[in-house]
Formats: structure tokens, C-alpha cells, sequence
């Protein structure tokens, strides 16, 4: 529960211009011993592919292999306007792909219920919510976890069974330290850097959430010249959590974000390791850059979707970074 100091501290920082991030509040477990117990077609997950949160759930699905175990629906990746009658800012099923002169594919029905929206998913569970990815319990119809960095944990730990023989093992015990270590300073400075960077309202938080997350990357690339992944020399939790932010961009954050010092073929271990992630089994199919840019910048400014950069994401199939001399 936050408490009042908390409450004072975060009008603080947004008083300032800061961007906070709210706090997910439906936060049950699948656990063996738990009352959600790890079982092939129990569970269900809500996801926004734009959305990085949901990116990472959607990729440990992916790269587990558990999509035959866990069923899927896809929202539209433009939550409503103004003119909605629900109102702005919600997520919603719209399975025809189709919005004004937005069309995209891969979109779905509710196949969990008679819902709409997101919001009203959340109101038959009695809860004041409306953030996606959800994780919801076909057998108690109930909602079990919308914390995304949770939903990647229980996939890696208690669900990787029902999966691919062979995929990565997301939280080994020898790594724990290591994984939760680079977790912390990940989110802080490149997932959630991004967004404290792109959604600041003054020059100052924007300046320093910039200088954060470009330090970040740099130290990123240090590390990666010398293993080949986060943590190593095997795929874990932290690459997962990586992949969405440093995916997104040169597409999407170098423009949308105001994150426009470097593109991540400045950084060529930054980009062999990317090259790796996307051609992972799983991880191209669960990366739509379309919905992503569809997402970003179809609500800002004139909504008008970029069409380029040429050549993405198929250029993420090569470790070597590409020579743009001309677009």
C-alpha cells in the first residue's frame, strides 16, 4: 500500500516534470503449491504488441514455447480518443484491425468473454485497473497477475515444462544475482529511462533521463564485447527484459522518445546481441514493429504513422550493423 510519504514524494517528482510510472496492483502467482498451479490451456494472456510490457511477456511465451499451453488475445494497438463513447486512453478488441484508415493484421476477438474493452475485463473482476499485459485464469475466470515483469518470472520458472524441449532456462539458480542485478539498473535506466525521457514535461528530467539512458547503452556494449548475452552465454530473464526498449529504438524511441543521440547500429555488441535476440526462435514473430509504430505514434502529434526506416526489422537478421549511406 503506498503510504502518505510515498503519495507526497510521487506529486513531487511530477510536479517537477518528471514521469512516474503507476504500480500494478493484481499481483497472485502460478505456483505449484499455489491455488494457480501450472497447467497447459489454464491460463490466457491479454496483450498490446506496441506495448513493451506486454512485448516481454509475449516474447518468454514465444522463446519457451508455451504458445500452445498459453492462449492469446491481441488488442489494437491505438487506445480510443476522445470521441469514443468509453472515453480516451483504453485499450480495446477491435478483431477486424480496422480504425479509421489504420488497418493492421494479427488483432483478435475477446475469446475469454463478451468485453470490448479492457477496462470492462477488469470490472467483472473487481478490479479498478485498465493496463495490459493481463494474465487471466480461464478455469476461475478471474484475473491472476497484470505485472509483466511477474508473468515473465512464473513463465521461466513454473510454466517452462509445458514448453519446447531445449528453450533457454530463463532464471537459473547460478544466475539469480546476476539477473536480478542487471534487472535493476536495466528498467531503471533504459525501460523505464525511455519513458521518463519521452514523457517528461520539463527540459531538465528529459535531459538527465536522456543522459542516463545513452550512458546506459554505452555500458551495454561494454559489456557485451566480451559475452554474448546479458548475464553470460545463454539467453536469461534480463535479455527478455532488454529486448523490447532496445528493439523499439531506432523505429520508434530515436523520434518518439526524443532519444535521438545514437541508433543502436552505433553500438555494433549492442547489435550483434540484438541479431541474436531476433533470431531466436520465436522472437521475430512476437515482434511486430507495424503495431509498435501503429501504437507509438498514432496518438501523438497529427497521428500520422511513419512509413520507414527502410529496411527494419529485417536488418536485425544480420550481426554485422548496417551502412545506411543513404535511405
Amino acid at each position: 500500500m503506498e503510504s502518505k510519504k510515498d503519495s507526497k514524494e510521487v506529486a513531487s517528482r511530477r510536479a517537477k516534470g518528471e514521469f512516474v510510472r503507476g504500480v500494478s496492483t493484481l499481483r497472485e502467482f502460478i505456483h505449484p503449491d499455489g491455488k494457480f498451479p501450472p497447467e497447459a490451456d489454464r491460463y490466457h494472456l491479454i496483450v498490446a504488441y506496441n506495448c513493451p510490457w506486454c512485448h516481454r511477456v509475449v516474447l518468454a511465451r514465444a522463446i519457451l514455447g508455451l504458445e500452445a499451453a498459453v492462449s492469446m488475445d491481441v488488442l489494437f494497438p491505438i487506445r480510443s480518443d476522445t470521441d469514443d463513447p468509453k472515453g480516451a486512453g483504453l485499450w480495446r478488441f477491435v478483431p477486424s484491425g480496422e480504425v479509421g484508415k489504420v488497418k493492421l493484421d494479427l488483432c483478435t476477438q475477446n475469446s475469454i468473454g463478451e468485453e470490448k474493452y479492457v477496462v470492462d475485463i477488469y470490472k467483472r473482476c473487481g478490479a479498478k485497473q485498465t493496463s495490459v499485459p493481463i494474465l487471466y485464469d480461464k478455469k476461475t475466470k478471474t484475473i491472476v497477475n497484470n505485472e509483466s515483469a511477474e508473468i515473465v518470472r512464473m513463465f521461466g520458472q513454473w510454466m517452462g515444462g509445458l514448453g519446447r524441449k531445449g528453450a533457454p532456462e530463463l532464471y537459473p539458480e547460478d544466475k539469480i544475482k546476476d539477473i536480478n542485478a542487471a534487472n535493476e539498473w536495466i528498467y531503471h535506466e533504459i525501460n523505464n529511462g525511455a519513458y521518463r525521457a519521452g514523457f517528461a514535461k520539463a527540459q531538465e528530467p528529459y535531459e538527465k533521463a536522456y543522459d542516463t539512458y545513452f550512458k546506459a547503452l554505452e555500458k551495454l556494449d561494454k559489456i557485451l564485447a566480451n559475452q554474448k548475452f546479458v548475464c553470460g552465454d545463454k539467453m536469461t530473464e534480463a535479455d527478455v527484459r532488454l529486448f523490447p526498449t532496445i528493439f523499439r529504438h531506432d523505429a520508434v524511441y530515436y523520434v518518439r522518445m526524443k532519444l535521438n543521440k545514437a541508433f543502436i547500429f552505433h553500438y555494433p555488441n549492442l547489435w550483434r546481441w540484438l541479431s541474436d535476440m531476433y533470431n531466436s526462435p520465436g522472437v521475430a514473430s512476437a515482434s511486430p514493429l507495424h503495431h509498435m509504430k501503429a501504437g507509438y505514434f498514432g496518438r501523438t502529434g497529427n497521428r500520422v504513422i511513419p512509413k520507414g526506416p527502410p529496411g527494419y526489422p529485417e536488418c536485425f537478421k544480420s550481426p554485422v550493423p548496417p551502412k545506411f549511406s543513404k535511405y
